[in-house]
């Protein structure tokens, strides 16, 4: 029994488990979304919710701690400028896990982890068959003869 254990081991050892944690708080703060399993988004929720609090104190230390784990400037940067101000009133809470089916290859649980009242970017959807400029997208070989037979 796992009485008193505290976090998941996630089947790897300390310094794999803790890069993990780095690469995924990463990307996190910098697309501020990101689709992973739900082990691995439950494990790092704690983390991203306390860099969050570390980023609204504002001080060279709590940014030093900060750097220590993402180790990525620009994105501490993103997370203190632009993150931390966003959540100044909020007392914790600031991620969401939404499950999102399963993985095609092993079955997994898949989830999308995001922060809490993030601005939406709608993306411009291309139309289907057609490239920037208007025009037919160029075709295959087998579709030009099945064209020109028709």
């Amino acid at each position: 029994m796992r009485h008193g254990r505290a976090g998941k081991k996630l089947g790897r050892v300390t310094a794999h488990r803790w890069a993990l944690f780095r690469n995924l708080l990463t990307a996190l703060f910098q697309h501020e979304r990101i689709t992973t399993t739900e082990g691995k988004a439950k494990a790092v929720r704690g983390l991203a919710d306390h860099m969050i609090t570390l980023a609204k104190r504002e001080t060279l230390h709590a940014r030093r701690q900060a750097l220590a784990l993402v180790p990525d400037e620009t994105v501490v940067k993103k997370l203190f400028d632009t993150v931390a101000a966003r959540y100044a009133e909020r007392h914790g809470g600031y991620t969401r896990i939404i499950k999102a089916g399963r993985r095609p290859g092993d079955s997994a649980p898949l989830v999308l982890m995001e922060l809490v009242d993030r601005p939406e970017t709608p993306k411009a959807k291309k139309e289907k068959g057609k490239d920037a400029k208007g025009d037919k997208a160029p075709r295959g070989k087998k579709e030009k003869a099945a064209a020109a037979a028709s």
